[in-house]
C-alpha cells in the first residue's frame, strides 16, 4: 500500500469518531497536508505532515505507517509521530485554559443565579 485517503487514515489513527466527521473537518479547512488544505480524497503518504484541529486541538504530526480499517488504539498510535512543537503549544494551551478565570464555566445557556454573582464579582460589581 502506497497511498491511503487521508480521510480513512484520520479515521484509522483514531483523530476522529467517524470518516463522516473527518470527511467534514477536510471540507471545512482543519486538515492540511504538506501545508495544503486537504480534500477528503487526497492521497497520505508516509512521510508526509499533517496538520489537523479538532475537539482536542491543534496537532502537528508526522506519518510512520498507513492504515485503511480501524483498529485498536495501541496499534493507531503506531500510525503517526506528534512533533515536539505540537505537544508543547497544546501544553500551553491547555495552561492558559486551566488558569483561565472563565475556564470552568459552563457557556451552555443562560447563567445561574450563582454564576451571575461570580460573574458580578469578577467585574468588581
Amino acid at each position: 500500500m502506497d497511498a491511503v485517503r487521508i480521510d480513512k487514515w484520520l479515521w484509522a489513527s483514531r483523530f476522529f469518531k467517524t470518516r463522516a466527521l473527518a470527511v467534514k473537518a477536510c471540507e471545512l479547512g482543519r486538515v492540511k497536508l504538506r501545508d495544503l488544505p486537504a480534500k477528503p480524497s487526497r492521497d497520505v503518504k508516509v512521510g508526509d505532515t499533517v496538520t489537523l484541529t479538532n475537539d482536542s486541538g491543534t496537532y502537528v504530526v508526522d506519518v510512520l505507517a498507513l492504515s485503511d480499517v480501524r483498529g485498536p488504539a495501541a496499534v493507531a498510535q503506531t500510525l503517526y509521530r506528534e512533533t515536539d512543537a505540537s505537544i508543547a503549544a497544546r501544553k500551553k494551551e491547555d495552561e492558559l485554559r486551566k488558569s483561565s478565570p472563565w475556564g470552568d464555566v459552563d457557556t451552555a445557556g443562560r447563567p445561574s443565579k450563582r454564576d451571575r454573582r461570580d460573574i458580578n464579582k469578577l467585574r468588581g460589581r
